[in-house]
């Protein structure tokens, strides 16, 4: 059954609040401990009553704290959930048994001051390897939970106050209408650099007043992720505090569940706010100049078109060429090579945009001028065929310029 629902992105999105039933905050309290009270750091996201939620992790060994925190909430507690404190500029991460206490510590903090009486989920991004300055988190959550409300100015106070070496908020808003009643899935997230698959230094928030259940949303979140933040790339980093939290409060008063038509809108409203913010991240990256969609078709195997994509969105040569404006294929094709899938350079194809760069292994090279203006912009796609199989794999990627080694050479 084909659906005739519609649903919208909104071009200008307010973030949080444009769901109803959710309130924010975003304070100063000087994580970083550098004297600056101005810089926004620490955020409170909280339903009007406790509500559902479920998330995916970062995959990385060196699992932060809060990471921790997170899932053992969710494990116990998927459907009773009193909100999200988070901070920047401090990631408590490798910290040992007092970073995990910590991390305890701000969900106690946030449920005391915000007087909700469910757990919070905790999420931390910044340095790694310093213990948390408590004292300043504490009157942070104090100072947020006394201004809390459904503004739009709060709204963007919290999506500010989770950035690091971003240069701008992340936010996106999706609607639809259901018998007469408007469903809302809004977001917001932070990330720039170190992103990678299975998510990177990146933080996604996303919020719906329809009504669905953690086991349900869980189930969503994670094939959503995999479409869209986990097929991203900007320096092939992945971080130890990556975390993808979405939350329903019921506000609708509509469930999920009504019939199958509101499923498949709802879910296509959650993968178009989690596409939106994963591609306003990629085009976000530190000190990156170009963003690059890279599809790759034609593979044996979903798996091996993954395998070539991402040896291609994260090669240092190709990204390199890339910034230069130089549309160098052989980089292409030795990184699509090197990704040991059985490609055959007969068969091989690349273009770029819609122009042939390379048709069954020959150089098009009467087009050499065009392909040079394709990799000029400062969007653009590639597309490599291995004429192989149906598998296919897309993946959004970046240049990587001179500037992005001096931003990150020290922190």
């Amino acid at each position: 059954m084909t659906s005739s629902i519609t649903v919208q992105l909104l071009k200008d999105s307010n973030g949080i609040s444009d769901c109803p039933g959710f309130q924010t905050a975003g304070v100063a309290c000087d994580i970083r401990e550098s004297g600056d009270l101005e810089r926004l750091d620490l955020a409170l996201l909280t339903p009007l009553t406790p509500c559902s939620a479920a998330g995916v992790f970062t995959q990385n060994d060196v699992c932060a704290a809060p990471v921790k925190v997170c899932q053992n909430t969710l494990t116990a507690s998927a459907n009773n959930i009193g909100g999200c404190v988070i901070n920047s500029g401090n990631a408590n991460a490798v910290t040992g048994e007092q970073g995990y206490l910590d991390a305890l510590k701000m969900d106690t903090l946030a449920r005391q001051y915000t007087n909700i009486q469910a757990p919070f989920l905790v999420c931390s991004t910044g340095r790694i390897g310093r213990a948390l300055p408590m004292h300043n988190i504490e009157m942070g959550i104090l100072s947020a939970a006394k201004v809390l409300s459904d503004s739009t100015e709060n709204s963007f106070n919290c999506a500010d106050a989770i950035l690091t070496s971003d240069t701008y908020r992340k936010v996106a808003t999706a609607r639809f209408v259901y018998e007469d009643t408007t469903i809302t899935v809004a977001g917001m997230a932070k990330g720039a650099g170190m992103i990678e698959p299975n998510m990177a230094t990146m933080l996604a928030y996303v919020v719906t007043d329809l009504q669905a259940d953690g086991n349900y949303l869980q189930s969503i979140i994670k094939d959503i992720c995999d479409k869209t933040f986990n097929c991203i790339s900007v320096d092939g980093d992945m971080s130890t505090n990556d975390t993808v939290l979405i939350f329903s409060n019921g506000q609708s008063g509509l469930s999920v569940n009504k019939s199958p038509e509101l499923l498949k809108s709802f879910e296509e409203a959650v993968f178009k706010v989690c596409d939106t913010m994963a591609e306003k991240i990629v085009g976000d990256g530190e000190k990156v100049s170009k963003l690059v969609e890279l599809i790759v078709e034609g593979c044996a195997s979903k798996s091996d078109a993954e395998k070539v994509a991402r040896a291609v969105g994260n090669s240092l040569l190709v990204k390199t060429s890339w910034y230069g404006d130089d549309p160098n294929w052989g980089r292409l094709a030795d990184a699509a090579g090197y990704a040991r899938v059985g490609l055959d350079e007969k068969c091989f194809d690349i273009h770029y945009d819609n122009c042939p760069v390379l048709v069954a292994g020959r150089p098009q090279d009467e087009k050499t001028e065009q392909w040079k203006s394709i990799v000029a912009k400062n969007r653009f796609s590639i597309t490599l065929n291995l004429n192989k199989g149906k598998g296919s794999f897309r993946l959004l990627t970046s240049d990587l310029s001179e500037a992005y080694v001096a931003f990150n050479k020290s922190e």
